[in-house]
Formats: structure tokens, sequence, C-alpha cells
């Protein structure tokens, strides 16, 4: 053990102790993204440091066959945080988790440990990724009831400054939430569609950004329902109006350098930060069933506005896969690129995992950024997006094969529910004529 992470751990320990906490929750997040938690006593937190808390990895969703179900969830000391929505006596903390085997080992099946290992392959690069996601999200009035339209909070537009309170009384709420847990919030406005919301997360490594995306999530929704509303991430809720991505903006760096910037450049953006984009558009269609996971997923991106539907690339078109912001004369480490295909509901870990390999490969292979390009399509539903993963060595190299066949069979079955259900459309359109 480093002296770093002994120190780590000897201040969650004292700190339980100081702040009289009496549950601390160790989270760690499932295949498709789902956030799992266990709580453990003060007591238990040394050994669970040291050897990890036992459970059945078979019952969570792709990470074991039952034949191999023991598992062990090591809590990351560095991720300690006290939850601020259980203050009164006794109180509660977390941390995130690794998932190790038996014997140590880091579990393949792990999204954290996926996105860990394209990570260290970036640092033998001589590379550091940073990342800084913008979130949209919808509030409804209530949990929505089953086959029926939700119904917002409001009926505001961009940026809106709404005459209800509900819009910025929530996000301040949520941000000083957020905040509370050490998550640094840059911006948060209103969104285009009706009860739609955007809080914008501040840079930090991908890592980070990950977790604190599953955190972001979680106090969003304590925050609606302390507040009697209901929060959603689906892609798009409905069908007139925008859906809800997470665009995210990523640059490397090479020690304290932007590797992305290069004085004189065109927007600045060096030849390091060409072919990371170019690695990202050639292998946009591959990455689609992980950055865009579900089958409501592509009623977004081909629903129009500003979500991608082909793989291009450009400066100020908002309809671009990737965007490259305007430079900020004077500094240079602003420089960088925005994705915008993923959606607030793919499960961060792997995500970043894809979008930042195929970076790196553009990198490795020198793959040349060309200034005009065919525009390739990205899949236009979840069956496409599978059959463009399936035969992707880039996609299984970076999720490893448990995970990789995982998805596919989990998509796959996602698919074919999704393709025998009769729809409300077709019961409206045709039950009265036909």
């Amino acid at each position: 053990m480093s002296e770093e992470i002994s120190r780590q751990e000897d201040f969650v320990l004292r700190t339980l102790e100081e702040r009289g906490i009496r549950f601390v929750r160790l989270w760690f997040t499932d295949v498709l993204g789902y956030l799992k938690s266990v709580a453990i006593a003060p007591a238990e937190l040394h050994n669970a440091f040291a050897e990890g808390i036992g459970f059945d990895g078979s019952a969570i969703e792709g990470f074991a066959r039952v034949t191999e179900s023991d598992m062990l969830a090591k809590p990351d000391a560095a991720t300690f945080t006290i939850l601020p929505w259980r203050t009164a006596a006794p109180g509660a903390a977390k941390m995130f988790c690794d998932i190790t085997m038996p014997d140590g080992s880091p579990s393949a099946s792990d999204p954290r440990n996926v996105l860990k290992r394209t990570l260290e392959k970036a640092a033998q690069m001589g590379y550091t990724c940073y990342t800084h996601p913008e979130i949209e999200f919808f509030l409804f009035k209530s949990q929505p009831v089953k086959g029926e339209i939700p119904e917002p909070v409001d009926q505001g537009g961009y940026f809106d400054h709404t005459p209800s309170p509900v819009g910025h009384d929530f996000r301040r709420q949520a941000i000083t939430m957020l905040e509370a847990m050490g998550i640094s919030v840059e911006f948060s406005h209103h969104e285009g569609g009706p009860g739609q919301q955007e809080i914008d997360l501040r840079y930090a490594d991908a890592l980070t950004t990950a977790d604190n995306i599953m955190t972001f999530r979680h106090v969003v929704k304590e925050v609606a329902l302390d507040q009697g509303f209901y929060a959603s991430f689906m892609p798009k809720p409905f069908t007139d109006h925008p859906g809800s991505g997470m665009h995210t903006h990523f640059s490397l760096f090479s020690g304290e350098e932007n590797a992305f910037f290069e004085s004189g450049a065109q927007y600045q953006l060096s030849a390091v930060g060409r072919s990371f984009v170019a690695g990202v558009l050639k292998h946009a269609p591959e990455l689609s069933a992980i950055t865009n996971q579900w089958v409501n997923s592509y009623k977004r991106l081909t629903g129009g506005g500003e979500a991608p539907a082909y793989a291009t690339w450009g400066h100020n078109d908002r309809s671009s896969l990737v965007r490259i912001p305007a430079y900020k004369p004077l500094k240079d480490n602003s420089t960088r690129i925005e994705v915008r295909s993923p959606d607030s509901a793919c499960n961060p870990y792997l995500a970043y995992a894809v979008i930042i390999a195929a970076g790196l490969k553009g990198i490795e292979e020198n793959y040349v950024l060309a200034e005009s390009i065919n525009p390739v399509a990205l899949p236009t539903n979840l069956d496409e997006a599978i059959i463009a993963m399936e035969s992707s060595e880039l996609v299984r190299t970076t999720l490893g094969a448990d995970v990789f066949e995982y998805v596919l069979l989990n998509k796959r079955a996602e698919w074919n529910d999704y393709r025998r259900q009769v729809s409300a459309y077709e019961l409206s359109r045709y039950l009265p004529v036909l």
C-alpha cells in the first residue's frame, strides 16, 4: 500500500470517529450503469480497506456467472464524502469501490476498472485525460405512471428564468448538495425542453468525472424527491422536444502542457488533437451501443435539433458529433474538443473508456482529420448499434471480452423485447381505420 493511500484511509477512519458517522455506504456500478450500494458499520471499515467486502457477483448485472460469483468490493478512500442529506445523527458517508476477485486481482467486469485500464494506456503514452460533462435531465411534477405522458414542472425554454421557483430553486439545492460532497459545478440553467435542466460539472480527470456523474445522478434524484418532484435522465421522454444529452469536453495533458494546443494551428488544435478527433469520428458507430445504450437513446439521435446523426466535426456546428469550442486567448489550457453523442443515461465509465480509446487509437495510428469528409451516419436504432459493435475489435479490447459479450447479450434482449411491442402510435393510427 502506498503512503498516500494509507494517509487517505487514516483520514477516513478519523473523520468517522470525530463526526459520529454510523453508516458507511459502499457504492459501485453495474455494467448497465446502475448504482449499487451496501452499508457497513465504521468498525468494519478497516477490514474493508484491507480485504474488501464479499458479495454475490452473479446477482449484479454483467459481473459474473453463478459458478464464479464470489467477489469483493474494496472502498477507495480518495472518494470518501459525508452524505449531506444524512446530516442528522447518526450521519452517513459514502465511498466508491473497486471490484476484485477473491485473489485480489481487479475484476474484468467492473466498469470502473475498464476505465482505469484505458487511462493506464493513456498514461503509458504520456497523457492524462481531463473531462467536463454538461448533464441534461428532466424534472416532472410527479413520478410518471406507466403508459401516461409525464407532466413537466414548467413550460420554460433555453436559459429561461421561469416565474415559478421550481427550476432555479431545485438547481440551487442540488448544486449546494454537490459542492458539499466536493463536486464543483461550473454552470446551471434551464434547457430547451419544458422542465428540462442542465448542470455542468467542472473539469476533472476522467475517472473522477465518472465517479462524479454517478454521484450527480443520485443527488439530483434525491433533491427532486425531497421537493416533491421526479427527475429523469431518460434520453428522450417527449416526441416534440429535445432529448437529454451529456456533451463532454475532452483534453489530453502531457505533464503541465495541453497536448491539444498548438499556437497558430486551425482552432489552435494540435496534430495530436486532430488525430484524437479523427479516431473518435472513425470509430463512432462502433461506440454507439455504449455511449447511447438504450432503445430510447436513438429517438434523441435521430430526432433533429442539436443531437448528432452523423460522424462529423466542426467549429460552430452544434449538430456535429465533435465540436471544437472557440479558443480563449492567453488560455492555452482551454483548448479541447466536445463530444456530443453520449446521453446522460449512459454508463459513464464505459462511455468514457471507449471514447478515449478511440481517440488514443487515432493518435497511435496517426489518423488524418480531413477538412471535409463524406459523413458517416450514426446508427439510427439500437439494432444497428449492436451490429456495428459486434465487429469492433477496438470496443472488444477496451471493454474486455466479458463486458463486451454481456453488453451485446443484454442489448440484443432489449431490442428483441422492444420490437415485439405494440406501441401507442400503432394503436392510435391503425386501430380506428383498419
